[in-house]
């Protein structure tokens, strides 16, 4: 059970610090990587090559951005098995719904508490 745990921290790490190094050492921004990431974890989910690596990894390779990459193809790929090119358009969504209304409603909830404040 510790070396899940430790698995888990050692590649989640590296996803960060690879993301860490493209930010310092490349003219990328954050958000270009952060899509970049998306966009990896798709790809890779679409070919069958991230679920394996996700199965050995588990949460370091599931929370990162290239997991939430992976929950899209996977959902798009379900969707469209079942409901033709139409799945398209719904599998990602349907997929990542609980992910994507969890984030919401715990950052209006910590906005409540925490009193934001714009950018100066």
């Amino acid at each position: 059970m510790i070396w899940e745990y430790v698995k888990a921290f050692l590649i989640g790490g590296l996803l960060c610090a690879i993301g860490q190094i493209l930010i310092d050492k490349t003219s990328l921004t954050p958000a270009k990587i952060l899509v970049s990431y998306v966009v990896a974890g798709v790809l890779l989910g679409a070919v069958g090559l991230y679920q394996p690596f996700a199965d050995w990894a588990g949460a370091g390779a599931t929370v990162p951005l290239t997991g939430f990459g992976n929950t899209l193809a996977q959902g798009v790929k379900k969707a469209v098995a079942e409901k033709g090119l139409l799945g398209i358009f719904t599998g990602g969504f349907t997929a990542a719904a609980a992910g994507i209304c969890a984030a919401v409603f715990f950052g209006y909830f910590v906005a409540l508490i925490c009193k934001p404040k714009e950018k100066k």
